[in-house]
């Protein structure tokens, strides 16, 4: 990647008045903001195209999972709206993913922009081991990522989302024609919170990943644009 840049995307979880003022601290340092489903939900779609205006990139993380017409026509919708990536969850399955892909290159075509990146979750971050055996998987976390990813490459997504922990695993398994983004990532000066499976910015880098999603050490932190310049000095790092 030439731009570290483009390797951060900065999660946004807060107030309106929060997030605008998040962004203009930010805004000239990275490319990437991540929309999560609280503050899509609050604001709609006019918060993305707010933001879309002042130039940022937005990554819509709404995580869909639904019958295959249902994600079609909201992925349609997601095309259209502009958005630079969005989520399925992997465990819909390969026709509810093809479905998402269809609706979101319908979408861009008709709106005349460009076709969105469609991510797949694997496994969340928050989850542990024994999270996973809660509801009846008993394979080991990497072995249900793998299977995950099998699943979603095969179905035609363009890169997935998981942990950095496994972004190694998917690297030497599955090559390198594909996007891995990675939250669960946190700088060694920050609290973990309530991530589970973590790892500092570089070490996520040099594991595999393309980009990083990184939300309160930058948004919580005295000085959010020094903390996204920190994360940013770190990629660098890793990348030279």
């Amino acid at each position: 990647m030439t731009n570290p840049a483009d390797a951060l995307i900065v999660a946004l979880d807060g107030s309106l008045d929060q997030v605008r003022g998040w962004t203009r601290e930010i805004q000239g340092i990275v490319s990437w903001i991540k929309i999560g489903m609280t503050l899509y939900y609050a604001e709609g779609p006019e918060i993305v195209e707010e933001f879309i205006g002042q130039g940022l990139k937005v990554f819509l993380d709404l995580k869909l999972h639904d019958i295959p017409h249902q994600v079609e026509n909201a992925a349609y919708e997601l095309g259209k709206l502009g958005v630079g990536m969005f989520t399925v969850h992997a465990s819909g399955g390969s026709e509810m993913m093809r479905a998402a892909k269809r609706g979101s290159m319908r979408g861009a075509k008709e709106a005349g922009l460009p076709e969105p990146i469609m991510l797949a979750v694997t496994v969340l971050t928050s989850f542990s081991q024994d999270d996973l055996t809660s509801i009846g998987v008993s394979d080991s976390t990497p072995d249900q990522v793998r299977r995950l990813i099998e699943v979603a490459l095969d179905s035609g997504v363009d890169g997935i989302v998981c942990s950095p922990h496994e972004a190694e695993l998917a690297r030497k398994e599955f090559g390198d024609g594909f996007e891995i983004v990675t939250p669960g990532v946190r700088p060694a000066w920050a609290s973990a919170g309530d991530q589970k499976r973590i790892m500092t910015p570089a070490e996520a880098m040099r594991s595999g990943s393309t980009h990083l999603v990184v939300g309160r050490p930058i948004t919580g932190h005295e000085d959010p644009k020094g903390a996204a310049q920190s994360v940013l000095d770190e990629i660098v790092e890793a990348l030279t």
